[in-house]
């Protein structure tokens, strides 16, 4: 029976690659994802995670891989994590990757997805990509060695553009550099997507849009499939084995030490750490934050101080239509100021990680933010404090 299972799958995944008609290249598989199998196959236990924005979050791609792995491996059992959470990015995903993924200990598989948000969402440039997912995945590769990571490139209206003329847009080249730099498989489903329209066999309105409609999505699972059994075809683990790390990282200040410190363990009288009052504040809200506390000054003139360890420090923050402009300095050197409204706060209470430095010299280290005296907007409301 466990043979027919095996046949069954593989000769699926080669009917599904014919139908979608996949360029191969777009499916990358670096290394092995032998550790995997050897959990779902041997010890009949999976383990697995998805990390990522909206796309990762709504109920697209993931819950198709989901299904796909129990139906592939019948008597295994799974526990699933959908770490997905719209309009964050890498940056984000490299200090709450503790919180959200790994604080239930281990992972057999991980996806990955943030090419989009780093693009759209945090318009990241090449070397804050590079420090968001470098962070994630040599954090992972240190906490989590034995644990398969694939990471997918979904793409937007401005990458498809970019593509079709033949460029790579800069979140994918930052992206794909840590990809290589650590041997993680790779689904390049941007590029397939710009493939197939260029050839007439696809339309962006088919796929679905940034945020995939059931074909797209199908079409992105498919190609997963179509890359685990590749990865798996006549493997028969035995064991386990840690994923090598690179000795030196592509950069030294990517977020691989990236934590959360709760603005719950900042002793301060001059800022409040409390639920903010949603029904007097204008603005959509989105329901995961509704509930729970964040820390927000009393008044204008009132400064908080931020001792910490480590060599960067940033804030993850609900901003909304009266997000403020932050005046702050670290060590006492001179004043900087960072504006918290993001274009996507005009009505809505977005979520975002600011970075007020991100390449201290290691070692303990004091912020003193204020609100800023002129500022227009007087509301900042942090939720967590970003450590690396």
């Amino acid at each position: 029976m466990f043979l027919y299972f095996q046949v069954f799958f593989f000769l699926c995944s080669i009917s599904f690659s014919m139908v979608f008609g996949f360029d191969q290249t777009n499916i990358i598989l670096r290394g092995n994802l032998d550790n995997s199998l050897f959990m779902f196959e041997k010890k009949k236990i999976g383990r697995v995670a998805f990390m990522g924005g909206s796309i990762t979050e709504m109920n697209g791609y993931r819950p198709l891989i989901m299904d796909w792995l129990e139906k592939r491996f019948p008597k295994t059992q799974f526990s699933f994590n959908n770490a997905g959470i719209s309009s964050t990015c890498s940056t984000t995903g490299a200090f709450r990757l503790n919180r959200d993924v790994l604080s239930n200990g281990p992972l057999d598989l991980f996806f990955i997805e943030f090419a989009v948000n780093d693009n759209q969402d945090a318009n990241h440039n090449h070397a804050a990509c590079i420090r968001g997912m470098e962070g994630i995945i040599r954090q992972m590769r240190t906490k989590s060695p034995k644990t398969e990571i694939i990471s997918t490139f979904f793409v937007n209206p401005g990458m498809l553009k970019k593509l079709q003329a033949r460029e790579t847009p800069l979140t994918m080249r930052a992206h794909q550099e840590v990809l290589i730099k650590y041997g993680v498989s790779q689904i390049n489903l941007a590029r397939e997507v710009a493939d197939q329209i260029q050839k007439k066999s696809l339309t962006w309105s088919q796929f679905g849009g940034t945020h995939p409609k059931k074909f797209g999505n199908q079409m992105c699972a498919e190609m997963h499939f179509n890359l685990l059994e590749q990865a798996w075809k006549d493997r028969n683990p035995r064991s386990r084995i840690n994923k090598s790390i690179p000795t030196e990282p592509i950069n030294p200040f990517s977020y691989f030490n990236g934590h959360f410190l709760s603005p719950e363990k900042i002793q301060t009288k001059n800022w409040i750490y409390s639920e903010p009052d949603w029904s007097n504040l204008p603005g959509k809200k989105r329901s995961r934050y509704l509930d729970i506390p964040m820390l927000h000054s009393k008044s204008v003139n009132e400064s908080l101080k931020v001792n910490f360890t480590g060599n960067a420090i940033g804030a993850f923050i609900v901003a909304g239509p009266d997000a403020c402009v932050i005046e702050y300095n670290i060590d006492d050197q001179p004043n900087r100021s960072i504006d918290l409204f993001h274009r996507f706060s005009s009505n809505l209470h977005y979520p975002r990680t600011v970075i007020f430095a991100h390449d201290l010299n290691a070692g303990t280290h004091s912020l003193n933010l204020k609100i800023k005296p002129n500022s227009k907007s007087k509301a900042v409301r942090i939720m967590e404090f970003c450590i690396n």
